[in-house]
């Protein structure tokens, strides 16, 4: 299967899976569930979750066996998104080419509409039901190993990080650190995850982890990138925000040229670090030369 073709099926499967697992609109509230619907369905990638697929394949693993893991990742990366763009934040009124969720359903709504999300993915990631051939032990290291990439430690750290930096001058080490929890958290931690409840053993773990770590961080340089250089239309927000905010980013500290150097760098060792696991993680190669060369 071709990866345009592997992206949209797996892409597909994701959207029908988020589709049955969140509160429908007819629930009460139905304010707060729409609001949660809207930015959820907001034509996202899907990225994290189809990485959490192939990882779990690339080990001997399925798709619909990590498929309500990979749901509750996407949950809680829209709930990133949700609070991201809030005036207290970023302040932004698109995300992916419509107004943003605190522009449609007000801040209040919007606030707990994310914390909703990153609930709903909790207590989907313990559902008795899904986790039923997964052994407990491996059901709680990955609740655990999420919660630590998505909370003080991982992404929430990275924003605080981010916001303090804005408008200053930083070394090396302070935008890595940005970079590898805001973003690259996430991504590492669905690697991990789909990995582990794949089956994988320590080994598979331990290539993945580090292909994780290296594909998490060419994300956010590659974003970096796309912020100078995208057309606007295709990545439905405003260019150049990144600079009129003051952020810390890549081409900022080190220039276009060399930005783009260490994202390849990074694609190299994410590809690299996949040998051990032979021809079954050719997908996985083929996301990580993706994730740096795409245009929105």
């Amino acid at each position: 299967m071709e990866l345009k073709e592997y992206l949209h099926d797996r892409s597909a499967l994701v959207d029908q899976a988020l589709d049955h697992w969140l509160p429908g609109e007819d629930l009460w509230p139905g304010s707060l569930h729409q609001s949660m619907r809207y930015s959820v369905f907001a034509g996202g990638k899907r990225l994290r979750p189809i990485l959490m697929m192939a990882a779990s394949e690339a080990v001997g693993g399925t798709a619909q066996q990590v498929m309500h893991a990979a749901c509750a990742m996407e949950m809680i990366h829209t709930y990133s998104l949700v609070h991201d763009d809030l005036p207290a934040m970023d302040d932004d009124d698109f995300r992916r080419g419509r107004p943003t969720n605190h522009k449609t359903y007000g801040e209040a709504t919007a606030i707990l509409a994310g914390d909703a999300l990153l609930t709903e993915a909790f207590r989907l990631l313990a559902n008795a039901d899904a986790n039923r051939l997964i052994a407990p032990a491996t059901v709680l290291r990955v609740i655990e190993l999420v919660a630590r990439y998505a909370g003080s430690q991982g992404m929430v750290g990275g924003q605080v990080v981010d916001m303090e930096s804005e408008g200053k001058v930083i070394d090396f080490p302070t935008l890595e650190y940005i970079h590898t929890h805001k973003t690259g958290g996430l991504i590492l931690a669905s690697v991990q995850a789909g990995a582990l409840l794949g089956g994988g053993n320590e080994e598979q773990i331990a290539a993945l982890t580090r292909f994780g770590g290296a594909a998490g961080l060419a994300f956010q340089i590659a974003d970096d990138i796309l912020d100078v250089v995208g057309d606007q239309t295709e990545l439905g927000k405003d260019v150049g925000s990144d600079q009129a905010r003051g952020k810390a980013t890549y081409p900022a500290l080190l220039g276009l040229a060399e930005a783009r150097q260490r994202a390849n760098e990074l694609c190299d060792i994410a590809v690299e670090s996949l040998t051990p696991l032979g021809t079954a993680a050719e997908t996985l190669q083929l996301l990580a030369r993706y994730i740096v060369n795409r245009n929105s």
